[in-house]
């Protein structure tokens, strides 16, 4: 394998990535699927029509993944989520924040990449804020002070810390089983649940649910089998080809953010190099703006008041810090992660959802308007 095919092989990953989000974004801009919107829907108009899309791609891309393990597609233990360290003071507070931080931005990373698609302004402030604070988190003074405190407190595992792994060796099933008959029973658990109700058997809740976790699926197998290298001419090591994490990875909305900042930043500099992430970002704006544009829904927005701009930009900071430390977003963790079934990602799950609430409760004491709106 010489470093031209490689270069093709790149090249094909970031097409298929951006082909993925692009029609990702326009599925988010058409049916208003949203994680923050979720949990507002349910404490402002205790309607629970948004969680179970969510819930719903959460259990299509648990069951797409497991699918995809068994039968050697991918390999399930080469994610970043299913480490051996169980950071769970971090995925505790980091989600938490995220989630409080999202309420007052409006939306969580891929809700505003929805909107700046849409024309929002005020998300094009976000997107920097939180890219520079997921930065500074990652490589800056701010990850200093996350890996001294937060991160220094886990528990290190004898296995990789998803569930499969922890379980095989104490019950006796091969992990390889194992997992498929965990992926199964809890992914058909999330199913059951978004479609127990009749009322929520609509084509555009239905639709939501099955395109984002089918989105999370088809980006772990660009990343984990087309862009998986064997053996790299550079270093004679196994590569996934451009990925920022060297790993397998699929959609997440913090870190790339940072990534996508860092490339705009210092394109001339050959060292940067557009990586999946990144496509992923571009393909998000393409795709929401593109729906935006031909149903004529696109408009500008701005910031209403001062207290609408320090509540955008505390939450993406928030947001960036957050997402982080918590090791990803409300798409990062709570689709991508929680895929895998890492028990960082169920334990950041609910920290998403706290987090929110109490954002929403904060701004009901403030007399604010509905962050959806």
């Amino acid at each position: 394998m010489d470093v031209v095919y490689i270069s093709s092989l790149s090249k094909s990953v970031l097409l298929a990535t951006f082909a993925i989000t692009f029609l990702l974004g326009a599925v988010m801009q058409k049916t208003g699927f949203c994680s923050m919107g979720a949990v507002s829907d349910i404490f402002i108009m205790s309607s629970w029509s948004r969680l179970k899309q969510w819930f719903l791609a959460i259990g299509v891309a648990i069951v797409g993944f497991a699918l995809m393990s068994y039968l050697g597609l991918i390999d399930p233990l080469k994610s970043m989520y299913t480490g051996s360290k169980f950071l769970w003071l971090s995925s505790i507070v980091g989600s938490i924040l995220f989630g409080f931080g999202m309420v007052l931005a409006s939306g969580c990373g891929s809700k505003t990449l929805v909107r700046i698609g849409g024309g929002n302004l005020k998300s094009i402030i976000v997107f920097i804020v939180l890219g520079l604070t997921a930065y500074m988190t990652m490589k800056g003074f701010l990850g200093v002070i996350r890996i001294n405190t937060l991160d220094s407190v886990f528990i290190a595992l004898n296995t990789p810390q998803d569930l499969p792994s922890i379980l095989s060796p104490i019950i006796g099933i091969a992990r390889n089983n194992l997992h498929l008959a965990l992926g199964l029973i809890i992914g058909f658990a999330f199913i059951a649940y978004a479609l127990a109700s009749k009322a929520f058997w609509t084509a555009e809740n239905v639709f939501a649910g099955i395109a984002v976790g089918l989105a999370i699926c088809a980006v772990w197998f660009v990343s984990g089998n087309v862009g998986f290298v064997a053996e790299d001419p550079n270093t004679l090591e196994e590569v996934f080809l451009v990925t920022n994490s060297g790993r397998m990875e699929s959609l997440s909305f913090v870190a790339p953010y940072a990534f996508s900042l860092d490339w705009l930043m210092l394109y001339s500099d050959t060292s940067k190099v557009i990586t999946l992430g990144i496509a992923a970002v571009g393909g998000m704006i393409s795709g929401s703006a593109c729906v935006a544009l031909l149903t004529k829904s696109f408009r500008w927005e701005s910031f209403r008041d001062t207290e609408d701009t320090a509540n955008h930009l505390v939450g993406a900071a928030l947001m960036g810090f957050g997402g982080v430390t918590a090791l990803g977003c409300t798409v990062g963790q709570g689709l991508s992660g929680i895929s895998t079934l890492a028990i960082g990602s169920f334990l950041a799950l609910p920290g998403f959802i706290v987090g929110a609430y109490l954002a929403l409760r904060y701004l009901e004491t403030r007399d604010a308007p509905n962050p959806c709106s």
